[in-house]
């Protein structure tokens, strides 16, 4: 895989990864409301106004033409693991940004996802 074509994919992952922080952000702006018929447009309207979510949403629409651009030139059996970057980059992310907890446990799972992508980068 050519260094253009990593730094693609992991554009896009970053982008995806930064669009899910930024969804969550505005999700903990937004609070906790109940679901109803007569609450549809009042929360339409609350998430259409939160500029978080409108910043996550942007990522995501760019993280996908990068992704496209990454599909190009790279297989996407070969590509598409690498978006497991994304986990681990979140995971700490959401700790040290949103006071998320990242015990032992997801420790172990993100050095396995670290193993795999590394395998797969290398194949």
């Amino acid at each position: 895989m050519s260094q253009v074509s990593f730094f693609l994919i992991l554009a896009g992952v970053l982008l995806n990864a930064a669009a899910q922080l930024l969804l969550k952000a505005g999700a903990n702006r937004l609070g906790h409301f109940a679901f109803s018929w007569e609450q549809v447009l009042p929360v339409a309207w609350q998430i259409a106004t939160e500029w978080p979510i409108l910043a996550g949403l942007t990522c995501y629409a760019i993280s996908v033409v990068i992704w496209i651009l990454a599909l190009t030139r790279v297989p996407v059996s070969q590509a598409y693991p690498l978006v497991s970057i994304g986990y681990v980059v979140n995971a700490f992310a959401a700790w040290a940004l949103l006071g998320e907890s990242l015990n032992l446990l997801r420790i172990a799972g993100i050095a396995i996802i670290l193993v795999g992508v590394t395998l797969v980068a290398r194949s």
